[in-house]
């Protein structure tokens, strides 16, 4: 039997489809870079012009800021010339932004008083002037101006103090320290709130039987005196160190050092500072560099606003009032609190404020040196960044040392991080992120 041979073979499949060729990047947008930058360009330009509308509202309602600049640039730049601490120009980094603070210091006053009219009768002060007013009544008259400025710079010692170390008060001073170039016009950077700062002392002196007219000449000489501390001169007047403020002892007040901070509270009298154990005045040195750690913003509008970022909807109560009176109480119990450790710390032990982040374990606190100086260990780690600046609830009071330890000075200029979204305030009180 005869075997066919094969002579055709099946078919092969078709060739499969080959595939789709990924989709190239699309090209270069030809649009301008002005243009797909205009979001922050148009940020800008709105805080801009809110601070424009703010300066003119200002000027229209008192002009005075306008003489008062020109008589502090013909007084006070002369003598930085001639005699400066810095090596710097008049025309340095953010003068304009001093000077919006200087020109809208007419209708910022008058937002400042009437919340520091509240604050110093919400602040007790009164109570123990009060309490003072049969003492000062037997003191002779010619001794009534001297009592009148310690028990003065007593009171604004305390307030000065707490609104450095309580972190819901630091919000509010934290703009007058973020100038990082100490100059004839740099103390008069400041929030509108941070002047509730004089309402204790001025409710508490009143009370205890001074004259309100003294008072407030000892409020307004603090200002105006403070405004001349921060002048770029290299008087040092060592003999007048531990008897009145100097422009070196506020130096050393506003410089970002790890052994500086947090001292240096009195207004005029440092008896205060070195009978609490807060009077910091190296020999061998001076500071050199201010400033915060935090970012804050660089314009006008921004540095009105920081403080108050995170507060939530003040119309929540309306529509909770209970939750809301739960989450008041809570804020005033903490803030109390605060208060007290700040009061009651031990002299030569400052604060080292912390912030919870997730994950991640609270800032380690350098081991307690002596009481003659602090000296950074290099075992302990500096904090980050991230832990310095977080926005989620403080922990309001971490461990304590002689000096806290912000990030290196040689790391100095840090990028400026993304600001801190609207917590803070928000997670104290308990409120909802819509702020509800």
């Amino acid at each position: 039997m005869q075997t066919a041979i094969r002579t055709s073979w099946p078919t092969p499949p078709p060739p499969a489809a080959p595939r789709p060729a990924a989709p190239s990047p699309p090209p270069p947008s030809s649009e301008p870079a002005a243009r797909r930058r205009w979001p922050v360009r148009g940020r800008r330009l709105a805080a801009a012009a809110a601070a424009a509308i703010i300066i003119a509202a200002s000027l229209a309602f008192d002009r005075e800021p306008l003489a008062a600049v020109a008589i502090l640039f013909v007084l006070v730049v002369p003598f930085e010339k001639l005699f400066p601490r810095h090596r710097q120009p008049i025309r340095r980094p953010l003068l304009g932004t001093d000077l919006a603070h200087a020109l809208v210091s007419p209708l910022m006053t008058v937002v400042g008083v009437a919340v520091a009219v509240v604050v110093g009768a919400l602040s007790l002060a009164w109570l123990p002037g009060l309490a003072l007013r049969p003492l000062v009544s037997m003191v002779p008259p010619p001794l009534m101006p001297f009592l009148g400025v310690a028990l003065f710079d007593l009171a604004i010692y305390w307030t000065h103090r707490w609104y450095h170390e309580v972190p819901f008060l630091w919000r509010f001073h934290s703009i007058h320290h973020s100038t990082e170039h100490l100059d004839w016009i740099s103390g008069l950077r400041s929030h509108p709130f941070d002047g509730t700062l004089i309402a204790p002392p001025f409710f508490f002196l009143v009370a205890a039987g001074f004259s309100p007219e003294f008072t407030g000449a000892l409020a307004v000489v603090q200002v105006v005196l403070g405004i001349f501390l921060h002048a770029n001169v290299r008087f040092r007047l060592r003999w007048l160190h531990k008897l009145v403020i100097t422009p070196e002892f506020h130096h050393w007040h506003h410089a970002n050092e790890p052994v500086a901070i947090h001292s240096n509270y009195s207004v005029f009298l440092p008896a205060w500072d070195l009978l609490f154990g807060t009077y910091f005045m190296p020999d061998d040195r001076r500071p050199t560099v201010y400033g915060v750690n935090e970012p804050i913003p660089d314009t006008l509008v921004g540095q009105l606003w920081h403080p108050l970022r995170g507060m939530g909807n003040p119309l929540r109560i309306v529509r909770h009032p209970i939750r809301s009176t739960r989450a008041l109480f809570r804020f005033v119990r903490q803030l109390l609190r605060d208060i007290r450790r700040s009061t009651t710390r031990r002299r030569n032990v400052v604060p080292t404020v912390s912030f919870a982040v997730a994950a991640e374990p609270p800032i380690p606190a350098p081991p307690v040196a002596a009481a003659s100086g602090w000296v950074p260990d290099p075992t302990w780690p500096a904090p980050t960044v991230e832990q310095l600046i977080a926005p989620a609830r403080p922990a309001m009071w971490g461990p304590t040392a002689t000096r806290p330890m912000p990030p290196p000075i040689a790391t100095r200029p840090m990028p400026r991080p993304a600001p801190p979204g609207r917590r803070g305030l928000a997670d104290l009180m308990g409120w909802d992120d819509d702020g509800r």
